[in-house]
């Protein structure tokens, strides 16, 4: 009988062993699986021939009975799609952390059979589709999906992991609205909950306040409404409270003051009013105090300039009045940002603001503060930008704070400073713009600016500066724009200015510049140049008379002109044949009017015009018209201006536009150039309202275009105007329009030359919102509106209705319809770089203006996204060009802004 007790031991040994040994077999089976079905350098170490145990894998860890508990891939930048049932071969999985990859398909349903799982992390995955009912997975802690684009009915059954501590579905804008429930207090071991851009909306439910494990409570860039519950304030243990870019409405409430633990707390962008709380300010660990872009009234506590802790302080765009606290950073030491602009705050600057020497963001531009400029902050060498403009500050800048080493923007323009500029300049290594515009600083301009080597912009005008232009001005040779208008300088105009050959606006006007105008500065015909209203005498150079930039100079009663071309040049004199006898004749030679020569004079010279390049002829082939043409130019120009008249016939057609035909025309000297022949003012058969309709659009393109010099705008050469035709010339572009090359080109466009196609739109329209001053906005930004040079780089063309924005606050009454076609391009590679650009242009269409990025932004956005960034490209025929943009002013704020500028309403887009 002993027999059969010891064979029943043995049998259940040999029966554990073999279930031992299918386990181990089903584990290794799913590496080989998995390996198959991912593809990526990552897993090269995964043996799945046996010659290696699959606990020793890399991102592979085991229990002490060899089942698998976990598995980490994240960042191996993995393709393909995991594979379903991981649980039926991983019985005892604990961890899957699958982030960052490229997980292609809709999410594997099966993991929701993985009741051990404790942490799932599929963030960044590409996941798409919907979300099935994640109830079975009871021991679940982590849950996080954030980064995807998953859609359908965000997931209620969440509600039933009462052991969650994470939760996290940050920037998933393809799920139907939905509300937070009720029964989301059920979650009380819940720690984090990022629900950020997740399509949100309805009002926060006060039983919130019942979830006091909260940590984290993140529900920003959402459709929030309603008042903000004061039961948030029982969350004894939260750290960051992040509510901003929603639509809340009403009071901050007192009862946050209760979270003592809390060190960051972000409201902006809502519609809160009232007080900003006494018991916030309190807080003894907070951090980042952010409640810019509301409707908040009254003063900031006085108790705030006691904290110990606070780092930023951004309270810009709201009604706040009254003074602030006088000490305010004096006891943080860590002080990093102050905004306070566009608010009514009065009186004296904090003085002790930068006591900690860490700030870098001093902003209180837009109010009433009065008093002088505290001279400590000449100290703050930490400062990156400096504005205090439109304010009405008082006395004079303190010495030093002009040659800050790591400053890079100083605005103290519309005040009453006084006094004169510090000669501290030549330590302001890092400074690119300088606004002192509108001041009443008087004294010289140091010559010690040009040691700002890095200065892009100088606005000094409107002030009382007096005696010389420096001459050493000529060594900032990245010097974008210069403005001295509206002074008293009283000496005669650098020639080294025409070193400056970045210069795109230079004004001189207002002041008492005598002598001559130098030749040299036709060098640069930047897009504004004024020199009206001074002393200058002698010859308006040729080469500005030809330029159609006369008017440029009025307001100079002792200059003359050489020759007449212009009906608006007659405002001045001719200048004397004894003035200068042989530049007049050498003026003749080049024959630029027929009209003012002698007939004996044009009969002589008939046979020297013809062999000429710029000869221009009165003969039958040209109607008398020609003669009355206003010609103005806003680029130096080699090209004989009747060759191109008489090029604008039917053969060198090459398209039609809205207010006109485009003509491709080859030059005898081989260059080629495109013209936009308008409609004719007068014809017999047109009304009146057509004449003031293309009027208003030459206008309107002639003054936007000309003022424009960027790589990504066409360049307008220069404008032909007469009453019966109007020509526009400009640098022509041999792969046609964007829509063209699209559908109709003969080669394919690769997805880098798409990608460099659309960072060039995207750095033009940038230069048009934010480089100039005004502002321009297209408004008929299309594909046919954009042009491609003969290396596929982008120029935004067809400035017809673009609108000049003269006025902060302005409204526009723009109507926009939306039209197009789509193309299809097959990710055969740059998958990950065309879902990018994708985001970006979701971004880009956000229902809600606020949520929208600006062009800077979006220039920083599509070179993260270039898919050449890491010489991942292989040459190719096209060119690509370096690109310098600067940064946003916050990195960090702009990341965080990206999470969540989401389109709100495009399901086709998912």
């Amino acid at each position: 009988m002993a027999l059969p007790y010891i064979l029943l031991p043995l049998g259940l040994l040999l029966s554990l062993f073999n279930s031992c040994q299918a386990t181990i077999y089903n584990q290794s089976e799913f590496f080989t699986i998995m390996k198959k079905s991912l593809s990526g350098n990552s897993m090269s170490d995964w043996d799945v021939t046996g010659g290696k145990t699959f606990c020793n894998y890399t991102g592979i860890a085991c229990n002490g009975q060899g089942n698998v508990v976990k598995i980490d891939i994240t960042g191996w930048s993995l393709s393909g799609r995991f594979p379903q049932d991981v649980c039926s071969y991983l019985p005892e999985l604990r961890v899957l952390r699958l982030s960052h990859n490229n997980l292609q398909g809709n999410f594997p349903d099966s993991i929701v059979n993985c009741s051990l799982l404790e942490e799932l992390n599929m963030s960044s995955t590409y996941l798409a589709g919907t979300l099935p009912n994640f109830s079975p997975m009871i021991s679940l802690r982590l849950l996080d999906l954030s980064y995807n684009f998953l859609s359908g009915e965000f997931p209620m059954s969440v509600t039933n992991l009462t052991s969650l501590e994470v939760l996290n579905f940050n920037e998933n804008g393809g799920f139907n609205m939905w509300q937070l429930p009720e029964n989301i207090s059920r979650l009380t071991k819940l720690k984090v909950m990022v629900l950020t851009t997740c399509m949100l909306r309805g009002p926060i439910p006060a039983s919130i306040g019942n979830m006091t494990s909260l940590v984290d409570l993140e529900l920003t860039g959402n459709f929030l409404v309603g008042q903000i519950p004061p039961e948030l304030g029982l969350l004894k243990n939260l750290r960051q409270l992040e509510l901003y870019y929603n639509q809340l409405v009403g009071r901050i409430p007192e009862e946050l003051g209760n979270l003592t633990e809390l060190i960051d707390l972000d409201m902006s962008v809502n519609k809160l009013t009232g007080n900003l709380p006494e018991s916030i300010c309190r807080l003894p660990k907070l951090e980042v105090l952010q409640f810019y872009n509301n409707s908040l009234t009254g003063g900031i506590p006085a108790v705030l300039a006691n904290s110990t802790t606070l780092t930023m302080l951004s309270l810009y765009d709201n009604f706040l009045t009254g003074e602030v606290p006088r000490h305010l950073g004096g006891s943080s030491p860590n002080m990093n940002v102050l905004d306070l602009s566009e608010n009514r705050l009065s009186g004296e600057l904090p003085a002790e603001v930068c006591n900690g020497g860490k700030l870098q963001y001093f902003l209180v531009l837009e109010n009433m503060f009065s008093g002088s400029l505290p001279e400590n902050y000449a100290k703050c060498e930490s400062l990156l930008r400096f504005r205090v403009s439109y304010n009405r500050l008082e006395g004079s800048i303190p010495e030093g704070l002009l040659g800050l080493p790591h400053v890079s923007i100083i605005d103290l323009s519309y005040n009453r400073l006084n006094g004169s500029l510090t000669k501290t300049f030549g330590t302001a290594r890092n400074l690119s713009e300088l606004f002192v515009q509108s001041n009443r600083l008087s004294g010289i301009l140091p010559s010690e600016i040009s040691q700002a080597f890095n200065l892009v912009k100088i606005d000094l005008s409107n002030n009382l500066l007096s005696g010389p232009i420096p001459s050493e001005i000529g060594n900032l040779q990245r010097l974008n724009l210069l403005q001295l208008q509206g002074n008293k300088f009283n000496s005669s105009i650098p020639e080294t200015l025409s070193l400056l050959k970045s210069l795109n606006v230079l004004d001189l006007s207002s002041n008492h510049l005598m002598g001559s105008i130098p030749e040299s500065l036709s060098e640069l015909l930047p897009n504004s140049m004024n020199f009206t209203n001074n002393l200058l005498s002698g010859p308006i150079p040729l080469s500005f008379v030809k330029g159609g930039l006369v008017e440029s100079f009025s307001g100079n009663p002792r200059l003359c002109i050489p020759v007449y071309l212009n009906s608006s040049d007659t405002k001045f004199s001719l200048c004397s044949q004894n003035y200068d006898r042989k530049k007049v004749n050498c003026i003749w030679v080049i024959g630029i009017s027929v009209g003012i020569v002698i007939v004996g004079a044009v009969l002589f010279l008939r046979r020297w015009f013809s062999k000429e390049k710029t000869v221009i002829e009165h003969d039958e082939t040209l109607s008398s018209s020609f003669f009355s043409y206003d010609v103005k130019s806003f680029h130096r120009i080699s090209f004989n201006q009747r060759e191109v008249i008489e090029a604008v016939v039917e053969k060198n057609i090459v398209g039609h536009g809205g207010s006109g035909t485009v003509y491709r025309i080859e030059l005898s000297s081989g260059e080629v150039v495109a013209v936009k022949k308008l409609w004719s003012r007068k014809t017999k058969d047109s009304a009146p309202e057509d004449h003031l309709v293309v009027d208003k659009e030459l206008k309107s393109e002639v003054e936007t275009l000309g003022s424009i010099r960027h790589k990504n705008i066409v360049k307008l050469y220069c404008c032909f105007s007469s009453l019966d035709c109007n020509l526009l010339v400009y640098e022509y572009m041999p792969n046609g329009n964007l829509w063209d090359a699209l559908h109709r080109g003969k080669s394919l466009l690769n997805w880098p030359t798409r990608h460099q196609i659309a960072l060039g739109i995207a750095q033009g329209l940038a230069y048009l919102h934010h480089d100039l001053l005004p502002p321009i906005i297209h408004r008929d930004i299309k594909s046919t509106n954009i042009l491609l040079d003969v290396n596929y780089q982008a120029k935004v063309a067809d400035f017809g209705v673009a609108k000049v924005l003269r006025a902060r606050g302005g409204k526009d009454s723009t109507t926009t319809v939306i039209a197009g076609t789509y193309g299809y391009l097959a990710p055969g590679s740059f998958k990950d770089e065309m879902i990018k650009v994708l985001r970006i242009a979701i971004h880009c269409t956000c229902r809600t203006a606020a949520l929208r990025p600006t062009m800077t932004e979006v220039v920083h956005l599509l070179i993260e996204a270039d898919p050449c960034r890491f010489n991942s490209c292989k040459s190719t025929n096209k060119t690509k060009e370096a690109v310098d943009v600067n940064k946003p002013k916050n990195p960090k704020r702009l990341l965080k802004k990206a999470d969540i500028l989401v389109r709100v309403e495009c399901p086709d887009l998912r």
